[in-house]
């Protein structure tokens, strides 16, 4: 399927879920430039826990990726991108609540977008790259919805303990989970990320304002 934006379409996977659907969610890919698409292997994964909980799962690959037009723009005009995709899959499910993840850069443009945008009622951030200098999630202390951070001990863009201690002082509403032996790509580490997933927007924290069927 595709989505029409202003430089021309997004290639996107939605899946529904088994059951009535309480909310929908979009899930951002890592970095266009180093291989990040719609296919990333931990970005399926989130799509499925996010199916397995009971919500619409919607990926869709940046400009200038796969089937989508346009070219990278540096994270500018992918945050674009993400806000056309929140657009569409309002008019698409206007009863439902939105949600937003992100996997690496995704999860910078994800959690970013989402943040701000008052359609959106939890968000989702997968392997945060903190030990890079260009990446700051200070934004997230602002947020007054519930934030999943979904870490590998031994990510090589920010650790576990690294991404525990740099947002502990952001507030109680971020929930950061470490996956043991995991790297950034949670190689080996798929199920657990997928289980880590599902339990908090089912039944943890981030179902709050999902719709109750």
């Amino acid at each position: 399927m595709h989505i029409p934006v202003s430089h021309g379409r997004l290639e996107a996977l939605m899946k529904q879920p088994a059951g009535p659907a309480r909310g929908a969610a979009v899930v951002c890919h890592p970095h266009p430039i180093h291989g990040g698409t719609i296919h990333t292997k931990a970005v399926y994964r989130a799509a499925q826990a996010f199916n397995d909980a009971g919500l619409v799962a919607l990926r869709f690959n940046f400009r200038g990726v796969g089937a989508s037009t346009g070219s990278y723009d540096d994270g500018i005009g992918e945050r674009d991108d993400l806000e056309a995709v929140l657009d569409w899959l309002e008019a698409e499910y206007p009863e439902l609540p939105l949600l937003v993840g992100g996997h690496s850069f995704g999860s910078m443009v994800g959690l970013s977008v989402g943040a701000d945008d008052e359609r959106v009622v939890a968000l989702l951030g997968l392997g945060l790259p903190v030990d890079m200098d260009r990446y700051d999630y200070s934004f997230l202390a602002k947020a007054d919805k519930p934030v999943l951070v979904v870490q590998g001990e031994n990510d090589e863009f920010g650790p576990g303990e690294s991404v525990s201690n740099l947002l502990a002082p952001l507030g109680a509403h971020i929930t950061v989970v470490r996956i043991p032996g995991s790297d950034h790509y949670f190689t080996d580490r798929l199920d657990e990320l997928r289980a880590t997933v599902r339990g908090y927007y089912e039944s943890g924290p981030g179902s709050r304002f999902l719709t109750i069927v």
